[in-house]
């Protein structure tokens, strides 16, 4: 595999930091970012990548200008975060936090990326969006948009730039065995009464497998995106959920 530079948001944890430390192992030079600097300073600690900033991805600006500068000929757009409430409590702003969080900052790094990945010809994003990007799940409606949003972006722009040695894709995990699912879990103890073991069985149990998926499962296939034996795929949104779907 050739060496590139690579960007990924939300890489300081969870599928994120996967991904980004699958690609320095790859020899690429991996900058990551995320909202809070003792993440990232301890995702570099562990050579996770070479370098991190701190900021937050609703914020376009910021992200564009640290995309722009980068040369960057990968990008991984996986920041993201889900919020739970019932639709009928679920207000507009809170559409707007999701669709800010989860697809408008992936909007504003793949326009910022995009014209240097053209200019070289070669280029590769991969939007990490979710299952929820390809079914429902309730009381996320917010979410369940975004993710459909992200998926939607992924497979437009993916024709826009076939012709420029450019791929985009999308991965769509199930439940995965991060903070976003440790949050939830906590959520359902506190709530129920319920143990630890008996909510992590629940979303465990949702999958033909019996388990988690892994973070590490999919930053292998995010790596394989990446490289030239994925030229020819564009488009696509890959599940990586334990049969769910």
């Amino acid at each position: 595999m050739s060496q590139h530079r690579a960007l990924v948001t939300g890489g300081s944890r969870g599928i994120g930091r996967a991904i980004a430390a699958a690609l320095t192992r790859a020899g690429h030079e991996v900058t990551i970012v995320a909202r809070r600097r003792e993440t990232i300073d301890a995702a570099l600690a562990d050579g996770v990548a070479r370098r991190g900033e701190a900021l937050d991805v609703a914020d376009g600006d910021a992200l564009g200008a640290l995309a722009r500068s980068g040369g960057f000929s990968l990008l991984v757009n996986n920041a993201g975060g889900a919020s739970t409430a019932p639709f009928g409590k679920t207000d507009t702003a809170a559409f707007r936090r999701m669709f800010a969080l989860n697809v408008e900052s992936a909007v504003a790094a793949t326009q910022a990326c995009l014209p240097g990945m053209v200019e070289r010809g070669f280029g590769r994003v991969v939007n990490i969006a979710s299952t929820a990007g390809l079914k429902g799940y309730s009381y996320v409606t917010a979410y369940v948009a975004a993710k459909h949003a992200l998926v939607g972006l992924t497979r437009g722009l993916a024709l826009e730039v076939a012709r420029k040695g450019v791929t985009v894709n999308a991965l769509c995990p199930g439940y995965t065995d991060t903070d976003l699912v440790a949050e939830s879990v906590a959520g359902i103890v506190a709530k129920t009464g319920r143990s630890e073991a008996e909510a992590r069985g629940h979303f465990a149990g949702q999958t033909p497998l019996g388990r988690l998926v892994r973070p590490e499962e999919v930053a292998e296939a995010a790596l394989w995106l990446c490289g030239e034996g994925a030229a020819s795929v564009t488009g696509q949104c890959i599940v990586i959920a334990g049969g769910e779907l």
